[in-house]
């Protein structure tokens, strides 16, 4: 059965990608430095006073990442981040598989229904999980030069992160979410990756509060913040086993297992679940393995 047929304007509008599924033609909507960009990226620019080049980004993040990350990593980190099913746009001009990879995801995702503002946060949330600590300024100097600076959107919340200081794998995890106001997946992201960090640094295959509960424990647990030797030694480790429990429980739980609209996270409790959460990474990165 053929498609029905609409007029090229009625076309264009409500789905800029949606012209012949050719490489030719593909390449020549994509293609490097068009003016064009994906869906509705007028909108970023009344509400914002940005213009979103989702092309550029695209083929430039694609190249600036090649050498830092896996075909697999990829992969992983754009099927838990990103909204949108993968759908392959080859781009002749790019050789690199993980490069093209990266192309392909972000171009899927520029093409998606879900609204601007959850697209751009999708995207630097992939992208930043993506980069190395060292070289996330030349990642946000992409980003800024193709209209999306997230500093110039909210400056008062990058302000508001950045005072807390934070512990680097906060920052890394839900730095760019808390600034896009996504309150609730920024607490998620951080206590679900503070869960994850527990699990690999004690070689451990439980989770959450049992697991915190098990490698934590002054007697038998494996993760030891103190020598475990004197009252004070013993009050430290039990403290930050109950705090780290308590985290998983309050905050780590509820947000995995309820709606947003069900467990509102309001600004302040957000910042204030992140600062327990980066003490807490903190003590971990302090503790050191140990089995009897």
């Amino acid at each position: 059965m053929q498609p029905e047929k609409r007029n090229q304007k009625a076309l264009d509008e409500s789905d800029p990608f949606a012209q012949s599924r050719t490489l030719s033609s593909r390449w020549s909507q994509f293609r490097y430095g068009s003016a064009s960009t994906p869906c509705d990226s007028s909108t970023i620019c009344r509400k914002y006073k940005m213009k979103i080049n989702w092309q550029a980004i695209a083929v430039e993040a694609g190249d600036f990442l090649k050498y830092s990350t896996t075909v697999n990593e990829i992969g992983r980190v754009a099927g838990a981040n990103l909204p949108c099913k993968y759908d392959d746009y080859p781009n002749p001009s790019i050789t690199s598989s993980r490069a093209q990879l990266i192309y392909s995801w972000i171009i899927s995702l520029g093409r998606h229904s879900s609204p601007v503002e959850e697209r751009i946060s999708s995207l630097t949330l992939f992208l930043h999980k993506l980069t190395p600590d060292e070289e996330l300024e030349g990642l946000e100097k992409i980003l800024r030069e193709n209209g999306i600076s997230l500093s110039s959107r909210r400056p008062e919340e990058e302000r508001a992160f950045h005072l807390r200081a934070y512990h680097h794998e906060v920052v890394r995890h839900s730095k760019e979410l808390f600034v896009s106001g996504n309150f609730f997946h920024a607490v998620f992201e951080a206590t679900k990756a503070y869960n994850n960090a527990v699990k690999q640094k004690s070689l451990s295959t439980l989770d959450g509060e049992k697991l915190i509960n098990s490698v934590f424990s002054s007697d038998k647990g494996v993760l030891k913040v103190t020598a475990c030797v004197t009252e004070t030694d013993l009050n430290i480790q039990d403290g930050i086993r109950y705090m780290s429990a308590g985290l998983m429980r309050a905050v780590r739980n509820p947000v995995a297992h309820e709606n947003k609209t069900n467990w509102n996270v309001d600004r302040k409790e957000c910042l204030d679940m992140l600062s327990l959460t980066s003490f807490l990474w903190a003590q971990l990165d302090k503790s050191t393995y140990y089995k009897k």
